[in-house]
């Protein structure tokens, strides 16, 4: 930690204080500069101050030097350079080194700076193409969606800024035709991003900034004039990086603080801020935003009952998603009205969330409109109502089929976790453009040594969805007590969310009812338990749970529902759909270890090949592009060409509007 001070003694002790108020987790040092002031105060105070190495220049350097002079002294793996004029609030320091530990491809990060009254001073900078540049936010509410999301920045201040200290030396530091001050911090990004490294806004860095206490704010008098000679030098330097990446003072804000001059933007909507360890179509959401943000795609979130959540929208946030909810006054229309010109894509993720959101999205953006359905639930429905002989489950049925058929035809793309849903689409709707995507990916599981001794059966779901419930009873009233009379005293585990009273009341000797379980939970079962059951015998689309038991190498079996959508499975994992054929499939796997390792070995290689990371993102991708493609087209078209589909299928918003959905 390097802080260059030049008079200024109390505010210097009050940052030395509020570093041994908010001390990270990690050993630090810290170096203090005296850089030769001659002034009334009496500096020697700070050798009175424990824990700290104090240099002290011969000669005022200025900031610049100060900083490079330390910096040649600091022994940590990275520089944390601080005004003395600041001060530490909790966690500070640790949420950079995390951000910096957990994004090799970036080389630098900044804090939020508010001034003492908590209003917001600086949430990463912005250059324009004139080398100007923004403090983002300066004088906003600090809570406000668009300032605590991790994102890339120009730059941000180096009044509070974490470097590597291999990057920061290997580009000789601060360069010294910016002394003593103004623009090195600006410069330093540039040239780091010339390097093909990236520099980060981390918002959980919060440090309080009393800007100008060492140099003031005037512009024309002392060391702050070299702030306007400075900009020129930078126009001077990087004037066609400028015209290249930057924009016109002020212009395209949004766009702007996130450097997406040359990206895609994307709003995606959905039903509440992504609960991925809880829901499988969280967790699908998930891997369609995560492949866009690995195909650097800008991502914007608004969740529908725009209700914040401290765990789920922290988590999104700290992914580079700004999810737009209750923090900001203002509806989705009066949104869109604002910036949806700087979209390129909007992604509505259900069929009643679209009929919710169709209307505004028609009269307030220009971008190409996408829709993921998650599952047909039109089927889904449909298979319960069949399978239970429910009639007002049928007609339920036959409403969402007329919802989701009237959705498709204001889509320029629809997307679907199968071929086989896709296809479906296109034979109900042969001029909705309909696209199979990959579902979700998984990471890559190292190989099962052996299978665990103990007889117990795994069954993942969460328990808010009528598919499951059902799932679970079955396997409990029918299955286990067939594989008991064969095997004897088998454990069995219902593991997820939202576990109803029916559920609940299966809990007994043999039967575990977790209810939630962290992913660290989720993983420590999955690699205790002999075998996993997916015993569905109604649902559409392709099974989360299915995905993770083979991705981790948990021998499966499952029926033909949950085996949907998933091409080949049925040569890797037994699918059964009667009772004693999934009764043998089980006694085989708790019973044969030769014929368990060989399954494990087969999950997992099936999971790479077909639910890679890389495979997912070229899958999303590509459906979106398709949907560009189709827009393009159509506005080359002759207006009494044109379908009236999607942009131009005015006279749908009113039945869309009003009409009644059935539940999921």
């Amino acid at each position: 930690m390097i802080i260059s001070t030049y008079g200024q003694l109390a505010a210097s002790l009050a940052c030395l204080q509020s570093i041994a108020d908010h001390a990270p987790r990690c050993p630090i040092e810290v170096i203090v500069v005296d850089d030769a002031y001659k002034g009334d105060e009496d500096m020697g105070a700070l050798r009175e101050v424990g824990g700290i190495i104090l240099l002290r220049h011969a000669s005022n350097l200025g900031f610049l030097l100060s900083c490079n002079a330390a910096a040649r002294m600091a022994r940590g793996r990275y520089l944390y350079l601080l005004n003395n004029d600041t001060q530490l609030q909790p966690g500070s320091i640790d949420a950079l080194v995390d951000l910096l530990e957990a994004r090799p491809d970036a080389a630098m990060a900044g804090s939020k700076l508010l001034f003492a009254d908590r209003r917001l001073q600086e949430a990463g900078g912005i250059v324009w193409n004139d080398a100007s540049a923004w403090n983002y936010g300066r004088g906003d509410d600090p809570s406000y969606p668009e300032y605590n999301y991790v994102r890339e920045a120009d730059y941000c201040s180096g009044a509070s800024l974490m470097v590597r200290r291999a990057c920061f030396e290997a580009l000789g530091g601060f360069d010294e035709a910016f002394a003593p001050a103004y623009y090195e911090d600006v410069d330093l990004a540039f040239r780091l991003r010339a390097q093909g490294m990236r520099v980060l806004y981390e918002p959980r860095s919060v440090v309080i900034h009393h800007e100008g206490l060492s140099h003031g704010t005037d512009l024309a008098i002392g060391p702050k004039t070299a702030q306007v000679t400075n900009q020129a030098l930078m126009l001077q330097r990087w004037g066609e990086t400028l015209a290249r990446e930057h924009y016109p003072n002020g212009s395209d804000v949004l766009r702007a603080r996130d450097r997406a001059r040359h990206r895609r933007v994307v709003l995606v909507i959905d039903h509440y801020a992504l609960e991925p360890d809880r829901d499988a179509g969280s967790r699908s959401t998930m891997g369609i935003i995560d492949s866009l943000l690995d195909a650097g795609w800008m991502v914007k979130y608004w969740p529908l009952n725009r209700l914040y959540s401290p765990v789920y929208t922290v988590a999104m946030e700290r992914r580079g998603i700004e999810v737009l909810d209750q923090r900001r006054p203002g509806d989705l229309r009066a949104w869109l009205t604002e910036h949806g010109e700087a979209l390129d894509h909007l992604l509505v993720n259900r069929p009643d969330t679209a009929a919710e959101v169709l209307p505004h999205l028609m009269w307030h953006a220009d971008a190409v409109l996408s829709f993921y359905g998650v599952d047909l639930h039109f089927e889904r429905l449909r298979r319960e109502a069949e399978l239970t002989g429910n009639a007002a489950k049928l007609r339920e049925a036959a409403t969402m089929e007329r919802l989701e058929r009237r959705v498709w035809q204001n889509f320029d793309v629809v997307m679907y976790p199968s071929k086989e849903e896709a296809e479906t689409v296109r034979a109900m709707s042969p001029d909705t453009l309909a696209c199979d995507i990959v579902p979700f990916w998984s990471e890559a599981y190292p190989p099962r040594e052996a299978p665990p001794a103990r007889l117990s059966i795994l069954f993942v779901a969460g328990f808010a969805h009528p598919p499951n419930v059902d799932a679970a009873l079955f396997l409990i009233g029918q299955v286990m007590p067939a594989l008991e009379r064969e095997v004897g005293p088998v454990s069995v585990v219902l593991a997820g969310s939202n576990p109803t009273e029916a559920v609940r009341a299966l809990a007994g000797l043999k039967v575990e009812v977790t209810g939630y379980v962290t992913d660290e939970e989720l993983d420590a079962l999955y690699h205790r338990h002999r075998a996993a059951i997916v015993p569905l015998r109604f649902g559409a689309g392709v099974k989360g749970k299915v995905v993770e038991a083979l991705s981790r190498g948990l021998p499966l079996i499952t029926t033909s529902i949950g085996s949907q959508g998933i091409p080949g499975l049925a040569a890797v994992v037994p699918v059964c759909n009667d009772v004693p054929d999934i009764v043998a499939a089980l006694k085989r796997l708790l019973t044969d270890d030769a014929a368990w390792m060989a399954q494990s070995s087969a999950q997992l290689a099936f999971a790479q090949r077909v639910f890679s990371r890389q495979a997912m993102q070229r899958s999303i991708v590509a459906a979106l592009e398709a949907g560009e493609a189709r827009v393009r087209s159509r506005e080359a078209q002759p207006a009494a060409a044109q379908p009236p589909t999607g942009h131009a299928a005015q006279e749908v918003r009113a039945p869309l509007a009003s009409m009644a959905i059935g539940g999921e």
